[in-house]
């Protein structure tokens, strides 16, 4: 494109994504922890999406919920934990230093400060009172294993006192300490997501104590993640990981030099690889096509998102926060969008306008999709019927759908 760097196109791009998303049919990973290691994080603000994240990316998909739940909380293979932009992720065990160095002091910092300012504003007791309480809570978290804020307040009561905030404001409320203080540990990295107290689509969680984890040095700790980060999503501009990471920019061009990061020309300008990645790399033998859920770390992968969601199909697939619906995908770009209804019955529909053979193909391959994933959702936890996937943020199309 005339500045000496090498062009990598839109074609390429979405190939590259069916191979390291481990979407395309030859790309299935063999188990949960093998598709998170790939993708780096996997979103967690929704519980559901975690679950039909990995199951998308199975070869064999049939026990994805009781895998999945293998992995977090037996084998602890898996963490949840707040992450990039202070917002719930599920990470392989080995990247939690490696997060919490990179992206959570810096929030966790904000979060410690706005609490005990917080508490001030309100006339509650202070900032030693709160270091009590903490440690009194941590040390109760300990002996239980794992807890719900209500059990800990039985060892610590005073997890149970309240305080204004905002007062004057629109969105002035109250907050009990366990509430504000358990968010504070958990973006620090003391204390983790643990077992939900319903099933596996339960947005109730139990707290447990953070895994162990050596104190890495921030930059040092930033440059991995991108690194990892890149390997899988690149190419990808500084915008991409401004916005992905949370980070200022100078911290994005600091861990780009470090891993000494290749330049390549895209559509949007100048995209990043990690280094030795320029060269073309080899898309999927066969088409596929991939149900990927609410909030699918692929779907949400990039700030720019034309080159695989073409912007005529957001106002369907996105609410009014930004947050994406259920996808379907086809060789490498969204097509449309699906939901499940109350009998659980998987119903998608096609937004783009296709050519007769190939939407013929794309519904045949779709089709066995919807099957694949209603076969391995399974049973509802009463036992009757199979179980509601309802995201938590809802889309105008999956609305529509569910019906």
């Amino acid at each position: 494109m005339g500045d000496g760097l090498r062009y990598i196109g839109v074609a390429e791009r979405r190939a590259r994504l069916g191979m390291r998303h481990r979407l395309a049919g030859a790309a299935r990973a063999a188990s949960p922890a093998e598709v998170a290691e790939s993708l780096v994080a996997l979103h967690g603000s929704d519980p559901a999406t975690v679950y039909l994240a990995v199951g998308a990316r199975l070869a064999e998909p049939a026990k994805t919920v009781a895998r999945t739940e293998r992995a977090l909380y037996e084998d602890r293979a898996l963490v949840r934990m707040h992450g990039m932009r202070h917002t719930v992720f599920v990470f392989p065990t080995e990247l939690t230093a490696v997060v919490h160095a990179s992206t959570g002091l810096a929030v966790a910092a904000r979060e410690r400060a706005s609490l005990v300012k917080d508490m001030a504003k309100a006339g509650a007791p202070d900032a030693a009172w709160l270091a009590e309480v903490e440690e009194s809570a941590l040390a109760a978290l300990a002996r239980r294993g794992q807890a719900t804020a209500a059990e800990l307040a039985e060892d610590e009561p005073r997890l149970r006192e309240q305080f204004a905030y905002a007062a004057g404001k629109s969105y002035e409320g109250v907050h009990t300490v366990s509430t504000r203080l358990l968010r504070v540990l958990g973006v620090e990295g003391k204390v983790v997501r643990g077992r939900p107290l319903g099933s596996w689509t339960s947005s109730q969680f139990r707290w447990a104590p953070a895994p162990a984890h050596p104190e890495l040095d921030v930059a040092q700790a930033q440059s991995e993640l991108l690194r990892r980060w890149l390997a899988v999503c690149g190419p990808a501009t500084e915008a991409d990981l401004k916005w992905w990471t949370g980070w200022r920019v100078t911290e994005v061009r600091r861990a780009l030099a470090a891993i000494k990061a290749q330049a390549v020309s895209l559509d949007e300008g100048t995209g990043y690889v990690v280094d030795g990645d320029v060269g073309p790399v080899a898309g999927p033998a066969e088409p596929w096509a991939a149900l990927l859920p609410g909030l699918d770390p692929t779907a949400m992968g990039w700030q720019r998102r034309e080159w695989y969601l073409a912007p005529e199909l957001w106002p369907s697939l996105f609410d009014r926060s930004g947050n994406v619906g259920p996808t379907v995908w086809w060789n490498g770009r969204v097509v449309g969008g699906w939901a499940q209804r109350g009998d659980g019955e998987i119903v998608w529909r096609l937004l783009e306008e296709l050519g007769g053979v190939e939407r013929r193909a794309v519904e045949a391959a779709v089709g066995v999709e919807a099957e694949r994933l209603r076969g391995w959702v399974g049973p509802a936890e009463a036992g009757v019927g199979v179980a509601r996937v309802t995201p938590r943020f809802r889309t105008p199309l999956e609305r529509e759908l569910a019906g």
